[in-house]
């Protein structure tokens, strides 16, 4: 099993400068390939604190040049904020940078702060995914991008530097509604989980997933590439302390950043699956939505670290764990410490795992 690890640039409350923040974060991201992780991804988002990443391109050429063999993730780009024929040209150059290291994961948002933002309607975000992301998925492989669609009116250009490997294999998706996923199989693309829901319902979904895509396809669907937030300690009681103050704070930002509890989330055509998510959490009193989340994600001692993440494997077919270590102001030290645990302890472990195909659910 491969292992990576994620950078987010939380600062939740603007706790620190913004610039104390990206000083703590990137020394985060400079212990993953030296303590012998896969791969380092970073996510998309902007307008507030959640998280400060605006370009993850743009970070991942940055390590590109600071690394020499882990893999460069994207979780994710967000099309419909983007200009897909500025995508695909950016994805070419990381990949020339890191010679081929790229794994691009692409998604298509959520929040209404982003959407306005860039004056993009939430109503249109799912037809322009497809639209995007066709034309992208199929330019990297032929060298050039062309498209005549709805929202998408692409004349022909060449893609300069030349994609010069495949990103068969090596191109992803998150998806959380069910729609998603049926999308995701069509395109031909894997699947990239970070986890809201139950895993039993996650599980089902990618079984529909697997049975669309090999019908499209006529092949197994890649395995899944599975994300979670961590935080990892000798002691449980240690360990459950702050999974509940950090885990649970970086939870209620996104209940913030993404307007959960509000009436108006899950309205927007294309998003009909998160309503019933909202009516969930604004029956739930705050704690009760905080262990829901906890129960989803990855803490405790080293051995309860491992076993999670190996139930995880077991349920989704996942081949790849993406660990996020600091987020919710969590102070860099206690990051570092619960990352390096992670690293001696935990991480050995799992890459000792095969035969996710034969072992999933």
């Amino acid at each position: 099993m491969k292992v990576g690890g994620a950078v987010i640039f939380q600062n939740p409350y603007d706790q620190l400068s913004d610039y104390d923040v990206y000083r703590n974060e990137l020394r985060i991201g400079d212990l993953y390939e030296p303590l012998g992780f896969d791969s380092l991804w970073s996510v998309e988002h902007h307008f507030d604190d959640y998280t400060m990443c605006p370009d993850v391109l743009q970070f991942l050429s940055y390590y590109a040049g600071r690394t020499k063999n882990i893999q460069l993730g994207s979780m994710v780009v967000v099309l419909p904020w983007n200009n897909p024929m500025r995508v695909a040209e950016q994805v070419s150059v990381v990949d020339h940078y890191s010679n081929g290291r790229v794994i691009l994961g692409l998604g298509r948002g959520l929040a209404r702060i982003e959407f306005e933002g860039f004056g993009v309607s939430l109503s249109e975000s799912r037809e322009r995914f497809i639209e995007y992301a066709t034309m992208i998925i199929e330019g990297l492989e032929r060298g050039y991008c062309e498209f005549d669609g709805k929202y998408l009116k692409q004349v022909r250009r060449d893609i300069r530097p030349k994609p010069f490997k495949s990103f068969r294999g090596r191109t992803y998706a998150a998806a959380v509604s069910p729609e998603s996923a049926r999308i995701m199989a069509k395109l031909g693309i894997g699947i990239l989980l970070i986890p809201q829901k139950p895993w039993e319902a996650v599980a089902q979904e990618l079984s529909e997933y697997r049975t669309i895509y090999k019908q499209v396809n006529g092949g197994e669907a890649l395995p899944t590439i599975a994300a979670g937030w961590v935080f990892c300690d000798r002691n449980a009681e240690k360990a459950r302390e702050m999974a509940f103050k950090y885990i649970g704070g970086y939870w209620n930002s996104a209940l913030r950043h993404y307007e959960m509890t509000s009436e108006h989330f899950g309205k927007a055509k294309g998003y009909e699956y998160y309503e019933q998510m909202a009516k969930n959490l604004q029956g739930a009193g705050k704690d009760a939505s905080v262990e829901y989340f906890l129960n989803l994600q990855v803490w405790g001692t080293p051995e309860m670290c491992f076993n999670k993440i190996n139930d995880i494997r077991k349920r989704v077919n996942a081949d790849h764990f993406t660990g996020v270590f600091s987020y919710a102001g969590m102070p860099y030290e206690q990051a570092e410490a619960s990352l390096r645990l992670f690293a001696q302890e935990v991480m050995p472990e799992l890459k000792k795992l095969n035969g996710t195909q034969a072992e999933a659910a």
